[in-house]
Order: structure tokens, then sequence, then C-alpha cells
């Protein structure tokens, strides 16, 4: 109280007109000083806005989170002597000396101010420039200059002059959105603030004032002559001698601004930017999470992999013919044993197409949804050596939907026949598949899809749900691919592995889960048909070299619109799409052919898988335990007659639609299932090599 009124005085003694105003607002002086001492909030210091960064898997910055303030707190043992002298010579040079006010200074810049007829120059210390960009508007008055003189005092009663200086040092606005040295050191100079010396330390002292009028990328003239001045206060001060402070002068000012961290312009980082604001543990509401993400200074580690990222992008950008735009493919990958996503392509590029294919996109998975059917099939008593009619055409009862009969066919009209469950999918059966889905029970089927993590619509209605008539998202496909790999354990596909705030706390730690949604008899059986699929079906365009094991499955949907190939190692699963990113555009010339599942999108996974386990040891898939002999599984009604031929990859013929439903009454003879019809066993004299499939 004692200083405040000091500065009365020498306001008094600076003009009369100064006096009369600086009476009427002692009450009001008195108020804040009272408010002060009962710690009101409204001058309490807040926590500093600070980015978020987001890291890769291997430590390196991917991003940062920010939206109007980019700072990151930096320690006062991390910043240099050259910087913290400097700014002092510049701005308060006897700061460990005075006191919150500095009255010589002051009375320097009353009497100038009187002068001028206003309050134009400050004479603020380095506690009350705090205050003012902590505490109050940057408004030059009388008023708001007591309102800064009593709460610095109130600072210095709190806080040492260390924290003070460290407060400062970091919340200062060095312009074009730097707020702190540590953001000013990388926007103009692109280094960490440890490695800045005298001249650049200058130069960031100068531009405190005024970061606009001193701007070295637009006013290089006033930042020149505004740096000679801080570096003569360095000569003054005894930090610099003349010729030391001449030498730094003729160093070139900064040209550009330098964006030395990565803003969240990418898929997968736009991703993790959505999923932390939509992270309860981040806060209750919309606005703390908000505040946690653009300000609260977290570090969020993710799964990501930039090899493993850098070797899509090349596959994916090799292997795409030049469509003029009008095709892209999208691509999910996520490590088998624990669902951590190591790379993500979500579409053409974010700078022009912001959509996320490969975790937004709703897509016709095509006969890649067949691995799905095969593992409900397999939890449901079926193994590899069963046989089954795949003949095509084939034709279901369907009263009630659209169309009815229900009739579809193998790829190219070809005709297919009665094989094994692995040769009906190494073939890509069309009229297999549905058989063997109705004999399962579609119910059965989206029950098995859901435990394998897809959780997008499926109607167990509908007829022409095993040949992937309902969409899916990429992301999906590759977990439950990964489920497969990983012995029927899913964990949902995740992005981030850890999430600490700015005092190094652990928030949230990712524990995979490791939930056994199947057994590890039917993942083992499953892998052993897909294995032979890629070694001789439709997908041997996916081949590993080295004789790398590779398990996966083809799709290709209706009238070409969507090609798909989804498939895993032991260490990785990774499904691929290729298509239009807004339409279903038939892909019938495109490079001279029509696009199939084991066409690009085999060849796009072929050479990212074959790159990203360059490093990665050859590991074989596990030996299933043995199976009973195949027989003949009873089949389903085929009111068609199809018979004989190969099929190949699956493609509709027109007549799928996602809103077919089973018969409720059957022909004679036939009993309702799941959906559709079949033809029960006899229960005399049965046939001794068939048998229906247990429930």
């Amino acid at each position: 109280m004692r200083k405040l009124l000091t500065l009365l005085l020498v306001v008094a003694l600076s003009g009369a007109g100064l006096a009369v105003s600086a009476l009427a607002l002692a009450p009001q002086a008195r108020d804040i000083v009272s408010a002060t001492r009962v710690e009101d909030p409204r001058f309490r210091l807040q926590p500093l806005d600070e980015r978020s960064i987001v890291y890769a898997g291997d430590g390196t910055v991917l991003a940062s989170l920010h939206r109007e303030q980019n700072r990151e707190v930096v320690p006062l043992e991390d910043i240099p002597d050259t910087v913290i002298q400097t700014i002092l010579a510049v701005e308060d040079e006897n700061f460990y000396d005075h006191g919150p006010v500095d009255l010589r200074s002051t009375v320097r810049a009353l009497f100038e101010n009187v002068a001028a007829g206003d309050v134009e120059q400050g004479g603020s210390t380095i506690t009350q420039q705090l205050v003012k960009i902590s505490l109050l508007t940057p408004e030059q008055s009388l008023n708001r200059k007591i309102r800064e003189a009593v709460l610095a005092v109130q600072l210095e009663r709190d806080l040492t002059k260390d924290q003070i200086l460290r407060r400062y040092l970091n919340s200062v606005y060095f312009g074009g959105g730097a707020y702190g040295v540590q953001a000013a050191a990388e926007l103009y100079f692109d280094k960490d603030v440890g490695e800045l010396g005298w001249g650049e330390a200058a130069m960031l002292a100068s531009l405190i004032q005024n970061p606009v009028g001193y701007d070295p990328v637009l006013r290089p003239d006033q930042a020149r002559e505004r740096r000679m001045v801080a570096l003569q206060r360095l000569v003054e001060t005894d930090h610099l001698t003349q010729e030391e402070a001449d030498f730094y002068d003729l160093a070139p000012l900064p040209t550009v601004r330098n964006q030395t961290l990565p803003q969240a312009n990418d898929y997968f980082i736009e991703e993790v930017k959505q999923r932390l604001l939509d992270d309860p543990n981040l806060g209750a509401t919309e606005e703390e999470r908000y505040n946690a993400v653009f300000r609260g200074g977290l570090r969020i580690y993710t799964t990501y992999s930039p090899q493993a990222q850098y070797y899509a992008l090349l596959a994916r950008n090799s292997r795409m013919p030049d469509t003029g735009g009008q095709f892209t493919a999208a691509l999910a990958s996520v490590e088998a044993s624990t669902g951590a996503v190591r790379a993500l392509v979500g579409g053409p590029g974010f700078d022009n197409y912001k959509y996320n294919l490969a975790t937004q996109g709703l897509r016709q998975p095509g006969s890649s949804f067949k691995m799905i059917v095969l593992m409900a099939a397999l939890e449901n008593g079926v193994v590899p050596d069963d046989n089954l009619d795949g003949g095509s055409p084939c034709s279901f009862a369907n009263p009630g939907g659209a169309p009815d009969p229900y009739v579809a066919s193998n790829f190219g009209g070809s005709g297919g026949g009665r094989g094994t469950i692995t040769s009906l999918t190494t073939s890509s059966s069309n009229c297999g598949y549905l058989r063997l889905g109705q004999l399962v029970g579609l119910d059965k089927v989206v029950e098995t899809a859901r435990r394998l993590g897809i959780t997008t619509p499926l109607n167990p209605q509908a007829l022409s749900m095993p040949i992937g008539a309902f969409e899916v998202h990429p992301i999906e496909m590759a977990g439950m691919a990964a489920a497969f790999a990983n012995g029927g354990q899913y964990n949902e596909p995740y992005f981030i592995d850890r999430i600490e705030d700015r005092q190094g706390n652990v928030i949230e730690q990712h524990v995979p889960e490791n939930r056994q949604v199947v057994s590890a008899q039917s993942a083992c059986l499953a892998t052993q048909i897909l294995e032979a699929n890629v070694r001789g079906g439709t997908g041997t365009a996916a081949q590993l070299p080295n004789g790398r094991p590779a398990a996966g499955k083809t799709g290709t949907a209706q009238n070409f619109g969507d090609a798909w190939f989804v498939g895993y190692t032991a260490q990785l699963a990774t499904a691929v799409w290729m298509g239009n990113a807004e339409a279903r555009v038939p892909m019938t010339n495109v490079g001279g052919r029509q696009v199939t599942g084991g066409s690009y999108p085999a060849q796009i996974w072929h050479d990212f898988m074959a790159a990203a386990h360059t490093l990665a040891p050859i590991e074989a898939f596990p030996q299933c335990e043995p199976t009973r002999p195949g027989r003949t599984i009873d089949r389903i009604p085929d009111f068609s007659g199809g018979a004989g031929g190969d099929a190949g990859d699956v493609v509709d013929d027109g007549s799928v639609t996602p809103d077919s439903v089973p018969a409720t009454t059957c022909p004679d003879g036939f009993v309702p299932a799941a959906a559709g019809c079949y033809q029960p066993t006899p229960t005399t004299a049965p046939d001794p090599v068939t048998v229906t499939v247990p429930p």
C-alpha cells in the first residue's frame, strides 16, 4: 500500500490534471487491493494455453494441435542466457533488483506522457507487463495503470521473480501466432529456443513492443532498426562489446515464417483429433474436451508408423492406374496382436478430400464378406473338407421379398459345381456361399460379424448378405481379419496408445483387450482355407515373397462398383478398397481391364505388405487340430438346377437387394430356416454321408 501511495504522489507531482484523476480513482484502487488480498478469482493467473503435440509410434512429432495461440511452455532453465539477458536488457534491466513497480522508470514515463497529453509510453516492469497480458486489457489509461500496479504487487507476493519471468517468457506475443519464446524460435529461426544466439535473441526482444510493426518478414527495414536498438542495450548492459553488436547487426533477418511442427492435415491425424474430441476422459462436455485438446498441452502418443504409412502410400500410388481422379483406393492396416492402426490411407489426398474412406466410407465388400460367413460356418460345426453344391445360377424362394424367387449367379455366369468349403472359397463361389449362409443361418452370420467388430447395418432377412450386399467400413474389415490372425481374439482397431497431461501425468493408457470372440480352432481353420486362396485361388496376386505365409479374400461388388482385398499375415492385417470416392461407378475399363478384388486391390495389398514385412521374421500360421472327415452338407432348395463349370470372384447379377426377405412359408418338402428354406435330412434311414450342420 505504501508503494501505491508513493505512486499516486508521483502522479500528482507530474501534473495537476493527472493528480485529480488519481485522487478520483483512489477508492477504486482500494477496492482492487482489497480484492487481491482475498484472492478474488478474477485476478488469478490461469494456466497458459498450450498446444498439444501428437507423436508417432517411433516418437517423431506428427502434428501440433492448437487454435488461437501456438505455445509450448518451457522451463526457465531450458531458456538460454542469451535470450533471458537480452529480453531483460530491452524490457526491464533491473527486474531482479526492484519491486513490482519500478518507480524510477514510472516517473520517466509519466513525465513524457504528461508532455504528450496522454498515456503513450510504458515504464512497466516485467511483472506489470505480465499482469497486463494475463489479467487486464491493453487499454492505455490511468485507470488501467493503477490496476496494473496494484495487481503487480499482489503477484510478487504470490510468485518468485523466477516464476514471474518464466511465465512472462512463455506468455509474450512475438507475432505470426507465436506465443512464448519456444514458438517464436521455431517460427522465425526453425530452431529450439535453446539454440538461439545473441543476434537471434535481439530480434525476438525487438518484437515484444510491436510484433506487427517490427515484423522481420513484412517490414525488414523497421525490424533491422529495432534489432540494433536491442543490440545497443546489450552493449550498454555490458553483455556485448560494440564490435560484437555490429557483427550481429550484419546478420540477415528471417525472410519466411517456418512451420516447424506439422499441422493436423492428414487422415490419420484427423482421425486422432476426432477421437480425442469424443473422449470422455478429457472432459464431460464438448467445451472441456475442446479446451483439453487445443489449449491443454496434451502429449498424445499414437500407433502410427511413418515407415508403414510411406509404404502404404507408395503401394497405392504406384499401382493405381491413371484414371484422371475418377477412382482411388483406401487402406487400413492394423497390428494383428493388438489392433494398433499402423497405416491409414483415407482417400485421394486430405488437402482436397477430407472424407476418410477408410474409417467413414461405407462400401459393399463383395466376396470379402465371405470371410465372416466362413467363420460362422466353422463356429457351427462345418469343416474345410465338407462339400456343398456351388452350382450356378441358383434360385431361392423369397415370398414377400423382391425379387421372388431370389436368383444369383457366379462370376461371369460360370456354372460351378459341388465342392469342398475350401474349393468353394478359393473359387469364390457365389451360389455355394449363398447356400452355406442359409444352411448356417443368416442370424448366426450377423452375430459372428458383430463379434468380429462389424458395426454397420446387416439384415439377417436379406438372402444376399453372404455375398456382400451390405456396406462395411475398411477399418472394421481390417480389424475382423486381425482377429483371424490373432487366434480368434478381437481387438478394436485403435489409434492412441497413451495420453499425458502437460505435467507428464498419464491420463489414458491403452491396454489390448484380446477378447476371444471365436474359437482358436475356427480361426486356424479359416486361416488354412484363406491361405489356400492366396496360394492358388482368386487371391494369388497377393502372394508375398520369400514364401511368407499370407491369407486373405478378394471381393468384387455388384457391377464392379467396389473392389477389395482383405488379408493378413501372423503380424499384420490389412484391408484395401478401390472405387470412386463419391459414388458407385462401374470399373469396367480401368487400365484396360475390369477391376476385381484380385487385380489392383490385391496388388496394392501385396506391395504394401511385402515392404512392411521387410524386417519382420517369417512367421508361419498355427497348425490346426485334426477335424472330422469331410461330409456332404445338406442342400437348401435350389429351383434352377445349376450345375458344372468353374467359378470366379463373385459379382451379383443385379438381383441382389438388401431388402430381400426370407420365406415365412416354404414349398412342400422344405422347412423354414433362419433365412430361406431348406430340405431337412430324413429322420428315418438317413443317407450315411449326408448330415445337417448342428445349430
